[in-house]
């Protein structure tokens, strides 16, 4: 099964299908984790940053606590990977963060979907670029491969192209 995450929107469908493995399917969270993060794969399909999600913690904890209870743990295990690799570079853990330490503390949707995809796609080959470069370049130095270019659909000139 494979669900295609586009763009920031649907990211809390990360942790309701860890919710669903864990509480409903009583998985461990090794498990779970490996099937919610080998399920998802994310489209980005912006470098601005005021078109990627920041949802305020505090929100969350009340409209839905047990998925905040789910993204600090997707983030403390995270964060651990991090340290593991960059020991002490407190820099990087903060940049790298799925919470904003801001206040109030918000959720950073893009990073929530990249930690939990397999997989993250531009819209174009010059957009994966800017994604590995200025977006996400510490997300691309951790996971090498996991951010690619794939074009979406067929451009509408191709097609008159082709058409004719």
């Amino acid at each position: 099964m494979a669900i295609q995450l586009n763009d920031t929107h649907p990211s809390i469908s990360i942790p309701e299908l860890m919710r669903l493995l864990l509480d409903d399917e009583m998985l461990p969270w090794e498990e779970a984790w490996d099937i919610t993060s080998r399920t998802f794969g994310y489209t980005n399909h912006t470098i601005l940053p005021e078109a990627l999600e920041k949802w305020p913690v505090p929100m969350l904890e009340e409209l839905l606590p047990r998925h905040m209870q789910i993204i600090f743990e997707i983030n403390h295990r995270f964060l651990c990977q991090v340290d593991a690799k960059w020991p002490g570079d407190v820099e990087r853990l903060a940049a790298m963060s799925i919470i904003e330490e801001s206040q109030p503390k918000m959720v950073r949707m893009a990073h929530l979907a990249v930690v939990g995809s397999h997989v993250v796609n531009g819209v174009a080959e010059i957009h994966t670029a800017l994604v590995k470069s200025r977006l996400f370049p510490e997300f691309n130095e951790m996971w090498p491969g996991r951010i690619v270019n794939v074009t979406n659909g067929v451009t509408p000139r191709r097609w008159i192209l082709q058409a004719t």
